[in-house]
């Protein structure tokens, strides 16, 4: 945790009451520890749709489906989400809470389930996205970075979650249990990157888990 206990809890608090459908999805989640995005970065993902009148989102890392389904309720302009997981069990999951969602929200924006890896479907993907949330394998942040930009409009943002891994990231990696070690760099690249990128304006928020915020800059100017 980066940020101490009771100031998020104390956050939390101020939360208001999300659909039945939501909180039933977090009450799984917290019973069968399944990650899905903290109760503060949905306020910061609904204002940042809101600031973008975002239309169309490319969502990398379905999971359950909790943060597709959340932008569908919260984004006010959305017309589109296109979601991406390769995990079969989460797949099944998340095909179960969409049929819901659609029943009872068809009114709502469009999610698209798209089954496959991650990397591999946006590089054969066209067209724009207004927002880009990536939330999925961290080892990948990297490597799919120019394939993100080149699927995100200009002037739109690019979200991704989990950046500062419990705050592990800031430690030496000799300490960092060697299985995560290459996560742990992969990262710190990320991280640099996007902060150097000459195409990017980013800030690293020490929200939730962490989050880079990234606008993609108009290279004209």
């Amino acid at each position: 945790m980066i940020v101490s206990e009771n100031i998020t809890s104390y956050l939390h608090s101020l939360e208001k009451d999300r659909s039945a459908l939501l909180e039933e999805m977090r009450a799984f989640a917290d019973s069968e520890n399944v990650p899905i995005i903290r109760r503060e970065v949905e306020s910061f993902l609904e204002v940042l749709l809101s600031l973008l009148k975002a239309e169309n989102v490319l969502e990398i890392g379905t999971g359950i489906a909790y943060s597709a389904i959340f932008m569908a309720e919260t984004g006010q302009d959305l017309k589109r989400i296109v979601t991406i997981e390769n995990y079969p069990p989460r797949i099944e999951k998340a095909k179960e809470n969409l049929e819901r969602f659609r029943k009872e929200s068809p009114e709502k924006a469009k999610i698209e389930l798209v089954e496959g890896d991650a990397a591999q479907e946006i590089r054969e993907m066209s067209g724009e996205f207004d927002l880009i949330f990536l939330d999925g394998p961290k080892g990948q942040y990297l490597s799919m970075l120019p394939d993100l930009l080149k699927l995100l409009r200009t002037g739109g943002v690019l979200l991704a979650d989990n950046v500062l891994q419990d705050g592990e990231l800031v430690r030496s990696r000799y300490v960092t249990q060697r299985r995560d070690r290459t996560i742990h760099e992969r990262m710190r690249e990320f991280l640099r990157e996007v902060k150097h990128h000459p195409d990017l304006l980013t800030s690293l928020v020490t929200l939730g888990d962490g989050l880079a915020v990234s606008i993609k800059k108009d290279q004209e100017s």
